[in-house]
């Protein structure tokens, strides 16, 4: 129910979802109990007056500067529109409602709020904020910053409209108080995800800059905007290097669900044409940490005298998180691909166990769910709940979800894909995508199968360059297009494309984000993370389901229906996961031991180790 934070770095937190449940000792009110926090999973496991989170550091030495890599170029540092190319890290700047617990599955606890009350029908949530709670410029948070910041997204950026579709009312309570009434009762998730809104400055985006010019909060800005979190920007080079200082009297410092964390003096956010001039600058010192995305750099690339003395540390640390979806996507907006029979020809030809043989080296797990690597993936045929779910839409959806486990088509990894291909033929064919000529072309206009990979990373070109292979002896004509992060962005924004790498970050706890991954309103909206244009009644249903579930069990019911649809419907080429993240850092950098249970926590709880104390004389990796 969560999205990925702003930024490249903060992405690396991947999705932690949010809010609800637990501590019922406190006064209630008319919109229910006051709550310090709340969870989805039962009750929280800190109490009211809890110190800090068990997995920070709370000696981590304040100080140092963390350098990270970007990729592309960026134009915009407001980070709350679809227009232009935002920087990176910008989330470091802002404050929420609630701050996530990594040790958690679904749990939060007040920040800018420092409790939240619901009734017990889920029609509205109200939130009480700390009346020490200020912007860096020492302006007071108040109810009508948390309304204003609502209202503004809510109508600039296609996300937030799907988030909060349900969401009909937003009134101050008194200057520290704000009510959200819904236009539904039985959403669980509402409450929760209503913490999760970043709040903004209305006396600074309603203002006027330093030259007297009216700002606006709907237009791209190379001002740097005024936050209320741990960091403020403190230098800018346009498309090269964003910078972010510490917020030394940052009014939050104190706070348990801030104790241990931001510990970096400086982030220094440096922008590289590509991962592998990324990659040369880490190995140059100068990056200082680096997510491994590469199997074949793992394992073949950090043979370097840094990580042989020690200076730089490498690891792979576990993550509990689901792996959601990574696939090649396609876009049903191009006739092309309405047919699911053409879609499901594609991953035929897709020979996954060749590739993590020869170019993976062993390293990934075929994905076989949108919610994959944890108990919300389907498996095996409907039966029980889930059955009785689905009966409804049986006229609508493919016989064979009924009767047969879905499950990607696969080789001995030898090269010979040859059966799998004629599977993929004798679906082209009933599609009416004939062989003519060693081609195939549409049996009535004769019109040639051609399609584009459209790709931001040329590493990636190395994956597709075989399966352009397996398509071309299908008679499909292919072309890999790889452009530049602006470029891609925009053409990926207005739907330009045939086929995209796409990635479906799903949490635990999925709910009104499944809206805008699927939804037909998102389908139409430029920006949404629909890039599929996935626009069918039954997944709209099943989606509805998962986010008015009224328990855990309802909710794995619908999560298992929702995905079985997707799957058999053929809206992607499923790729790969890892159970883990590879890590790369030098020694200067330290993290806790172990990291959180549900996240690596970087960069929020590592810090600054001068001495790199940290080093390991040897990587921990294989």
């Amino acid at each position: 129910m969560r999205l990925p934070k702003t930024g490249p770095v903060l992405a690396l937190l991947l999705t932690i979802a949010a809010i609800l449940a637990a501590d019922t000792s406190a006064v209630a009110d008319e919109a229910g109990v006051e709550r310090h926090g709340a969870s989805l999973f039962g009750n929280l496991k800190y109490p009211p007056d809890f110190k800090h989170f068990d997995y920070v550091n709370v000696n981590a030495p304040k100080g140092g500067e963390l350098r990270y890599a970007a990729i592309g170029t960026f134009d915009s540092l407001n980070g709350f529109i679809v227009k232009g190319s935002q920087a990176a890290g910008l989330s470091l700047i802002y404050d929420t409602l609630l701050e996530s617990s990594l040790d958690e599955p679904s749990s939060e606890y007040g920040l800018v709020a420092q409790s939240l009350s619901y009734p017990a029908d889920y029609s509205s949530v109200t939130f009480t904020l700390r009346p020490e709670a200020r912007f860096n410029d020492g302006t007071p948070i108040t109810a009508e910053d948390v309304i204003w910041s609502f209202q503004s997204l809510k109508k600039l950026n296609p996300f937030y409209s799907a988030y909060y579709h349900n969401v009909t009312k937003a009134e101050a309570m008194g200057a520290h108080k704000v009510r959200f009434s819904f236009a539904t009762r039985g959403n669980r998730e509402l409450p929760q995800i209503m913490g999760q809104l970043p709040v903004l400055p209305k006396h600074y985006w309603t203002g006027k800059d330093a030259a007297g010019r009216a700002r606006d909060i709907s237009r791209t800005t190379l001002d740097a905007p005024l936050g209320s979190g741990p960091y403020r920007i403190a230098q800018v080079v346009p498309g090269r290097t964003i910078v972010y200082e510490r917020v030394k009297d940052y009014w939050a410092r104190n706070l348990p669900a801030k104790i241990g964390t931001a510990n970096f003096d400086r982030m220094r956010f440096d922008y590289f044409g590509d991962p592998t001039i990324a990659f040369e600058a880490f190995k140059g010192d100068q990056v200082d940490f680096r997510l491994e995305n590469s199997s074949k750099n793992w394992a073949i690339s950090y043979d370097i005298p840094p990580v042989k003395d020690g200076r730089i540390v490498r690891e792979m640390l576990p993550k509990a998180n689901g792996a959601g979806m990574q696939s090649f996507a396609f876009n049903l907006r191009r006739d092309l691909f309405k047919d699911e029979r053409v879609r499901e020809a594609f991953n035929w030809a897709f020979d996954f166990e060749w590739q993590n043989k020869n170019l993976f080296y062993g390293q990934y797990t075929r994905t076989g769910s949108f919610f994959a690597n944890s108990e919300l993936a389907s498996s095996g045929v409907p039966g029980g709940a889930e059955l009785k779910l689905l009966v409804p839409f049986k006229t609508q959806l493919p016989p064979e979800l009924f009767t047969t486990p879905y499950k990607n088509p696969s080789t001995d990894g030898s090269g010979n894909n040859r059966a799998n291909l004629r599977r993929a033929a004798e679906l082209l064919d009933a599609a009416g995508w004939t062989a003519k000529s060693g081609m195939r072309v549409d049996a009535k206009t004769g019109k040639p199968l051609a399609v584009e990979f459209l790709l931001a990373d040329p590493m990636f070109e190395r994956v597709v360059g075989p399966y352009k292979q397996s398509l071309e002896r299908l008679g499909i004509k292919v072309t890999l297009r790889t452009v530049d992060s602006a470029q891609y962005q925009n053409r990926v924004d207005n739907r330009d494309f045939d086929i995209i790498v796409a990635s479906f970050p799903e949490s635990l706890s999925p709910g009104n984000e499944q809206r805008d991954f699927w939804g037909c309103d998102a389908a139409k909206t430029s920006g949404s993370r629909n890039v599929i244009g996935i626009c069918d009644p039954v997944v709209e249903k099943l989606v509805d389901a998962v986010i008015f579930a009224k328990s855990r069990d309802e909710l794995l019911t619908a999560t298992h229906a929702l995905d079985r649809v997707l799957l058999w419907r053929h809206y992607v080429v499923p790729q790969w996961y890892l159970p883990y993240e590879r890590v790369a850092y030098w020694a200067r950098l330290a993290h806790p031991k172990p990291t959180p249970t549900y996240s690596i926590g970087f960069p929020d709880i590592w810090w600054y180790d001068a001495e790199g104390k940290a080093a390991r004389k040897a990587s921990t990796a294989p």
